[in-house]
C-alpha cells in the first residue's frame, strides 16, 4: 500500500512538474519562427497561461485581454534605410508622376533622401514629416491613397533581396499576434506612422481588422464639403471623404496613451514596442493596472540578418530591463526574421532612387536642417 501510494505521489509530481515547465517547445506549429529558450517568449507564454486559467488568481476575462502593439520595429521591419512612411513621402515628392511638389515640399524632400542613411535628421524630425506628409497626400480620395500605398508596398525592400515592402514583417512577432489572438486578446496595433498606411500594409498580413488600428490622423472632408464646417454640411450620395492638410495628432509617446483611452476606453494589459516613443504606452499598460500585466520591447541588435546595432541594443536591453520591460533579442531570440530565402544585401539604392540636381541638393540655409548642421 505504501508502495502504491509512493508511486502515485511520484506521478503526481511528474504531472505538476511538466505542467509547471511549459516552454516554447511545447508550442510547436505556434512558435516555429521563435528560438524556444527565448527568455521573453516563455515569459509571454508563462503569463498567458496564467491570465486565462479561470483557477488562476491573476485570471482575466476575455473582454478585459487588450494587447496593443507599436507597428515599425515591432511588427515590421523599420531599417531599410528609415521608416517605411519616410520612404512612401520620398516616392510621392520625387516618383509620383500624379503630384507636383512645390519648393518647400522639395526641399524637405532632400532632407529624407539625403539624411536617411546616416539617421542625421533635423530635430523634430517625427513632427516635421507628418506636417508634410498631410500636405503631400491632401485631396487624395482614401481610395487613391489605398492604392498608392499599395503600388510603393510591391517594391523590392531597399538593403534586402526576396523581400517587397509588402512582405517586410517579423514572422516571429505575427506569431504572437496570432497566439494571443486564440487565447481570446483583443489585438490592437498603436502606430506614430499614419493610421491608413497602417491599415493597407498590414491588410492580408496581420489578421488585426481596420477599427483596431490607430495611428496619426489628419482630417477628412467631403469632396463637396469645401470650407463649410462639418456641422452645416449634409453628406451626399455624390461625395467621397478626402484627405486634407489638416494634422490632428501624431501618435507617440503620451499621444499613444491619450489615444488608446480614447479609442479602447481600456488599459491594456500587454503592450509590445521598440523605441523611446513607446514607453508611455508600456508604462500606463504595466502602471496601476488591476490586472496582472507585461509590457515587451524589441531591440534591433541582427547585424547580419538586418540592420540592427548591437552596441547601441545592449544599452537599451539595459534601459528596457530596469523599467520592467521584457526584452526581445532580433539576434538571439528570432529563428528568422523576414523568412529563410530575404537576404540582406549590405547595400542601399536609396540616393539613386530619389537623385535630383547637384545645386538642389541641401545646404546650411534650408531652415528645416539648422539643428541637425549646428
Amino acid at each position: 500500500m505504501k508502495r502504491f501510494a509512493a508511486v502515485l505521489m511520484s506521478l503526481v509530481m511528474a504531472c505538476v512538474l511538466f505542467a509547471g515547465a511549459a516552454t516554447a517547445e511545447s508550442f510547436t506549429g505556434i512558435f516555429e519562427e521563435w528560438d524556444p529558450d527565448a527568455p521573453a517568449l516563455n515569459a509571454l507564454i508563462e503569463y498567458v497561461e496564467d491570465v486565462t486559467d479561470e483557477d488562476s488568481p491573476d485570471y482575466i476575462p476575455p473582454v478585459d485581454r487588450i494587447a496593443t502593439f507599436d507597428m515599425d520595429g515591432t511588427l515590421c521591419g523599420e531599417l531599410y534605410p528609415t521608416y517605411l512612411e519616410y520612404y512612401l513621402l520620398a516616392r510621392r515628392i520625387f516618383a509620383d508622376p500624379t503630384y507636383e511638389p512645390d519648393e518647400e515640399m522639395l526641399e524637405f524632400g532632400r532632407i529624407l533622401r539625403d539624411h536617411a542613411l546616416d539617421k542625421s535628421f533635423p530635430d523634430h524630425m517625427d513632427l516635421l514629416h507628418a506636417e508634410h506628409a498631410a500636405k503631400a497626400y491632401a485631396g487624395m480620395t482614401l481610395a487613391e491613397f489605398s492604392d498608392f500605398v499599395t503600388r510603393q508596398l510591391a517594391r523590392e525592400a531597399d538593403g534586402f533581396e526576396g523581400m517587397t515592402y509588402a512582405g517586410s514583417f517579423y514572422l516571429p512577432m505575427i506569431e504572437v499576434v496570432d497566439y494571443l489572438e486564440e487565447n481570446d486578446f483583443k489585438v490592437y496595433v498603436c502606430s506614430g506612422s499614419d493610421r491608413f498606411i497602417c491599415r493597407t500594409f498590414i491588410e492580408g498580413m496581420v489578421d488585426i481588422p481596420y477599427e483596431q488600428i490607430i495611428g496619426m490622423d489628419v482630417a477628412l472632408e467631403a469632396t463637396n464639403q469645401g470650407d463649410a464646417d462639418g456641422l452645416d454640411y449634409a453628406f451626399t450620395g455624390s461625395d467621397t471623404l478626402i484627405r486634407t492638410d489638416k494634422l490632428l495628432i501624431k501618435n507617440l509617446k503620451t499621444n499613444k496613451v491619450l489615444q488608446i483611452a480614447q479609442e479602447i476606453g481600456r488599459q491594456p494589459v500587454l503592450s509590445f514596442g521598440n523605441s523611446g516613443g513607446d514607453t508611455s504606452m508600456h508604462n500606463f499598460t504595466i502602471s496601476n493596472n488591476r490586472y496582472r500585466s507585461a509590457a515587451f520591447m524589441l531591440i534591433a541588435d541582427d547585424e547580419e540578418r538586418d540592420y540592427g546595432n548591437t552596441e547601441k541594443a545592449q544599452g537599451l536591453r539595459e534601459k528596457w530591463e530596469a523599467a520592467g520591460y521584457h526584452v526581445i533579442s532580433m539576434k538571439d531570440d528570432f529563428r528568422t526574421i523576414y523568412g529563410d530565402d530575404v537576404k540582406k544585401t549590405g547595400t542601399f539604392h536609396w540616393l539613386e532612387e530619389f537623385a535630383d540636381r547637384e545645386e538642389n541638393r541641401i545646404t546650411a540655409d534650408n531652415p528645416y536642417m539648422q539643428s541637425a548642421i549646428e
